[in-house]
């Protein structure tokens, strides 16, 4: 007889829920020794549940399951606790990092390292301490280590073309085909990132951790990516685009629609208006 796998005591996320029966929610889950995975967790939606409290999005989770079928069966989960759920802008923002995991990851593909500056963004979200009260600085950081880890982000020390050294006072735009591409100084490109500033962010996502933990490289990154946030934005939308086949975020057009309607609140949730760009 076939014996049925079983997980135990498993760092985890909840990235997305669907409904699944009148009780019962899918989860997409991602573990870090085991990535993207979905469970089913029975009974979840009974007031009753133990699950229903627990099985929130940018919480940080232990949880266990049983089987080996593309959907598994959610056995256990509890809390680790240390920070509270975002809220506001800040929620929107997770949510859109959720999302770009989603649209990214592939089932059932460790990415350990990613998970783990995930928990940092996600700690920042909740805590929202002074090096990281800029969300857009935030995603900007999350994006490029996101192209990073799935090995999709062009070489940041050479141009695309010529492969040649960036000359550090010259000016070059990230294209998704084609990499860093020299701009002439004379053209008002206010995308341009100078090649110094380039080569700071290749140096700081290339950078191992000290300390073996995911601290240092995330502050690293998120001093390199400091004042760029705006020239980075579109660049690496265009390249998150190419990668997923998305052309637009689902989270990034509710923020979007939010700004439209002028709206102050997102369901329960208040969201300022033009806080941050997604």
């Amino acid at each position: 007889m076939a014996t049925i796998t079983r997980v135990q005591d498993q760092s985890a996320f909840v990235l997305h829920r669907y409904d699944w029966s009148e009780s019962s929610l899918i989860l997409e889950v991602w573990t870090r020794d085991f990535g993207r995975i979905a469970v089913v967790a029975k009974g979840a939606k009974k007031p009753a549940s133990q699950f229903r409290p627990i099985l929130l999005p940018l919480q940080a989770l232990n949880i266990a399951w049983r089987g080996d079928s593309e959907v598994r069966t959610l056995r256990a989960a509890s809390w680790v606790g240390g920070y509270v759920m975002p809220t506001g802008e800040a929620l929107l923002t997770g949510l859109y990092l959720n999302e770009l995991l989603l649209r990214m990851l592939a089932r059932d593909d460790a990415h350990p390292r990613l998970f783990d500056l995930y928990a940092q963004a996600t700690q920042a979200l909740a805590t929202r301490d002074t090096q990281t009260s800029n969300l857009a600085l935030l995603v900007r950081c999350f994006e490029l280590l996101l192209l990073r880890e799935l090995g999709v982000l062009p070489d940041l020390s050479i141009e695309g073309a010529s492969l040649s050294p960036l000359l550090p006072d010259a000016l070059y735009t990230l294209h998704p085909e084609m990499g860093l591409l020299a701009v002439d100084p004379v053209d008002t490109n206010n995308q341009a990132i100078t090649g110094a500033q380039w080569l700071l962010m290749y140096q700081a996502a290339q950078a191992p951790s000290t300390d073996g933990s995911a601290h240092y490289e995330w502050q690293q990154v998120m001093q390199a990516c400091t004042g760029l946030s705006a020239k980075l934005r579109g660049q690496l939308r265009l390249l998150l685009q190419s990668h997923s086949g998305v052309r637009v975020f689902k989270t990034r057009q509710m923020w979007l629609d939010v700004n439209a309607m002028g709206s102050q609140s997102l369901g329960p949730v208040a969201v300022p208006v033009g806080v941050i760009a997604l």
